[in-house]
């Protein structure tokens, strides 16, 4: 075999895997955006960082995840009201929201069995007395 025949060859394949390669990538059809509405959402940012400001100040801690049980325990007082958004970021098809309104010290624990294992993010928003909060954490299951 001599360098032209080499070459030629290189050359080929290389092509081949180019071709190959863009077309995995059209037949893709689960590429997931964090939110449809992103522009609109980067506008409302800034009451984001105002709800986070709010649950920082905060004297305890809003919530605690049980990896062992798979649960979480919401630390809220009574008629706080709000949103857990449990977001996967590899899968949007697997995000969740659960509403929930304290109106009991011990009705605030979520279970979290039925979710596919890996690495999550939950989203806590809620208010109490007209104040509005926002923590995030990061969990594995």
């Amino acid at each position: 075999m001599n360098w032209g025949k080499g070459i030629v060859i290189t050359l080929i394949v290389f092509i081949s895997l180019m071709v190959g390669l863009v077309t995995i990538c059209f037949k893709q059809d689960d590429i997931h955006l964090v939110t449809e509405d992103y522009y609109g959402e980067e506008i409302k940012y800034q009451d984001q960082i105002e709800k986070m400001i709010n649950a920082n100040s905060l004297d305890y801690k809003v919530l605690d995840y049980d990896g062992q049980l798979k649960k979480v325990d919401l630390h809220l007082p009574v008629g706080s009201k709000g949103t857990i958004h449990l977001f996967r970021p590899s899968d949007a098809r697997l995000d969740q929201k659960i509403d929930f309104d304290i109106s009991a010290m011990n009705a605030n624990a979520f279970d979290l069995k039925s979710l596919k294992p890996g690495y999550w993010k939950l989203k806590l928003t809620w208010s109490e007395n007209g104040v509005d909060y926002f923590h995030e954490e990061k969990i594995n299951i």
